[in-house]
């Protein structure tokens, strides 16, 4: 039967989920996976608040947990969920989309280990995280939900699963608990063929979100090189075609959609904007000191040629930062999931 149901929700999502939640029976013949991307930094009460809100008893996992039915595991701030045969690994691994926890890395887990068991979930969200997982979940035999995005508050992570792959059911909130419950009921296909080397990669991207030591386990083989490198760490990446999507994933295991990456790259970009910025404002100080000693040496010549180095950086100052907030807009295209 369809007993793992994993579910991905990000922006909006905690009343999607509460929704959610409290419309799944007592009885439930299923675990429940969830991440939600939180802050890092702050502690979570989603499992207070999910536990009130339904009759799933919800929990953060501690690693090595078994897998339970009726439960709700939540993934904790910071640490990626991770489904293994039987029991769940709570780890520190590389980041996917800029997140941890990563919705890909728990439903690539779970399409992996139970195949045509897994039911995948997207609920709302910015930007794409989940369109990954999802595909492997479907790859590997298992039925694909998404919120329909006219119903969701954030519509972008099921629009982009939508866009990128053929999902089972795209359904309101109100009809998706009663979907789910009815789905687990249902006895499961048989496992379809699954390509060796598909099979091969993502074993090797789930050991290295789980602390495995990616360059050594050979992720770089997993894809085409691409020429780019990581905006998180700066290490070689390579492509990976994944059905109609393109993804990358560097040699130390940090992994991105196109989106994600190109996100990325902006905020690199205007970090080095604002270094150089801080660069020639840091020398028209510098000169501004030498001319004022200068001056005090009474140097006219010398204290002259400090403030028209001066005056020329301040002008190279102005201009970089006319182009910074021109380019501004590079930033509301991220922000609006393009």
């Amino acid at each position: 039967m369809h007993d793992i149901v994993v579910i991905g929700s990000s922006a909006g999502g905690v009343n999607a989920l509460k929704e959610l939640l409290s419309s799944f029976p007592w009885d439930l013949v299923a675990s429940v996976f969830i991440v939600q991307h939180v802050a890092a930094d702050h502690a979570s009460h989603l499992p207070q608040i999910l536990s009130a809100a339904g009759k799933l008893k919800a929990v953060h996992p501690r690693d090595g947990d078994p897998i339970l039915p009726g439960y709700a595991y939540i993934a904790p701030p910071d640490y990626h969920m991770i489904l293994e045969k039987d029991r769940i690994l709570v780890k520190k691994g590389p980041k996917e989309n800029h997140f941890r926890p990563s919705i890909d890395v728990m439903m690539r887990s779970a399409a992996y280990w139970y195949g045509s068991r897994v039911i995948g979930v997207v609920l709302t969200g910015l930007l794409n995280d989940g369109t990954s997982g999802m595909w492997s979940v479907k790859y590997f035999g298992g039925t694909c939900l998404v919120k329909s995005p006219s119903d969701a508050q954030y519509p972008d992570m099921p629009r982009y699963v939508l866009e990128n792959m053929e999902v089972d059911y795209a359904v309101p909130l109100s009809e998706m608990g009663a979907k789910i419950a009815a789905l687990t009921h249902q006895p499961v296909a048989s496992l379809p063929d699954v390509n060796e080397a598909i099979r091969q990669r993502l074993k090797l991207e789930i050991d290295a979100a789980a602390q495995q030591n990616a360059f050594e386990e050979g992720i770089m083989k997993i894809g085409e090189k691409s020429g780019l490198t990581c905006p998180e760490c700066g290490g070689a990446m390579v492509l990976i075609n994944e059905g109609n999507t393109i993804r990358y994933r560097c040699h130390t295991g940090h992994g991105f959609s196109s989106a994600s990456l190109f996100l990325g790259i902006t905020e690199s970009i205007e970090a080095n904007l604002w270094r150089a910025v801080r660069s020639i404002e840091e020398g028209i100080m510098l000169f501004e000191q030498l001319a004022g000693q200068s001056e005090k040496s009474g140097n006219a010549e010398q204290t002259k040629l400090y403030d028209d180095q001066s005056a020329e950086l301040r002008k190279r100052a102005s201009a970089l930062l006319a182009f910074i907030y021109d380019k501004g807009q590079i930033a509301d295209m991220n922000n609006s999931g393009t």
